[in-house]
């Protein structure tokens, strides 16, 4: 079996299309397009994008990820203010989205959840379902290309990462000093 275990900028010599939870799991068998079953093998936490390419560890192949055609739900919202209500609804829940333009407002997309398409259509966007490659937003401390360590980035990098420095720090009972 090929393993695919490095990224790559090199031309493609094969692909496979992968859903979006696919892309998400960081061990995953699959069969490329040419019929060869390979492994992919990556860091926890490394997500993988439509376009991304991976090297196999011997270096026989470079196989491209395609973002492949699955069911979804669009909410198409006709003004600013209702895409950005929509947004903000979805957001807070964090529902993963595909953001895209529209001449008047704005189009979201995500995965098929009835209870979040009645939120949508509730708040005035119009639904319909749909199928299409799903490359929803990777977040604002999200990085397109892979998962980043302590010592990749500048040194203060740390403060706007959710979860560490000391402003996310909860304190321990015994810091707490009575009045």
């Amino acid at each position: 079996m090929l393993i695919l275990n490095q990224r790559t900028q090199q031309a493609a010599t094969d692909s496979v299309a992968l859903a979006y939870d696919e892309r998400k799991r960081s061990r995953l068998k699959v069969k490329l397009a040419s019929g060869t079953e390979a492994g992919i093998f990556l860091e926890r936490g490394d997500h993988l994008h439509g376009g991304d390419k991976l090297a196999a560890e011997d270096g026989s192949a470079v196989v491209e990820i395609l973002a492949a055609p699955e069911r979804l739900i669009e909410a198409v919202a006709d003004s600013p203010l209702l895409f950005a209500r929509a947004a903000y609804h979805l957001g807070n829940r964090h529902v993963p989205v595909q953001i895209l333009p529209t001449e008047n407002g704005g189009k979201l997309r995500f995965q098929t959840d009835h209870v979040l398409a009645d939120m949508a259509r509730g708040l005035g966007c119009a639904i319909s379902e749909t199928e299409a490659p799903f490359q929803p937003e990777s977040g604002a401390y999200g990085a397109h290309g892979g998962h980043h360590h302590h010592g990749d980035e500048p040194e203060h990098a740390d403060l706007h990462n959710p979860g560490h420095g000391p402003h996310r720090s909860v304190p321990k009972i015994h810091e707490f000093k009575p009045r």
